[in-house]
């Protein structure tokens, strides 16, 4: 299935962009995480969102699928370039992971007494 979307629409001479990446979280739990990032072509993201998570990958791919879907009716075509925002998205994976693992709380909180 698909675990990687890389798109992009000419509009008004101008290139947008959108890359979508499914991605294990950290802690071998089986969830999932679909981190999207958007925005000029050439240029920094203008966007970057995680969505999840996700119990498995199916689910996620499949939400990749819909979203794949949704953007080739709005004129988003598959781009043959390689993904140029990788970093913003494995820096959005490790907040996202980061910021789930204090909610879940697997650390001890001992105060000082």
């Amino acid at each position: 299935m698909l675990r990687l979307l890389n798109l992009s629409r000419h509009c008004l001479g101008l290139e947008t962009r959108i890359e979508c990446v499914v991605l294990p979280l950290a802690g071998n739990n089986g969830l999932w995480t679909l981190i999207c990032a958007a925005g000029m072509s050439a240029a920094q993201p203008s966007a970057v969102k995680a969505q999840g998570p996700f119990r498995g990958a199916f689910a996620a791919e499949r939400i990749l699928l819909d979203i794949a879907e949704n953007l080739h009716g709005m004129g988003y075509e598959p781009c043959a370039e390689v993904p140029i925002w990788r970093l913003h998205i494995q820096a959005e994976l490790r907040r996202f992971n980061a910021e789930r693992g204090h909610h879940v709380g697997d650390f001890q909180f001992q105060p000082e007494t």
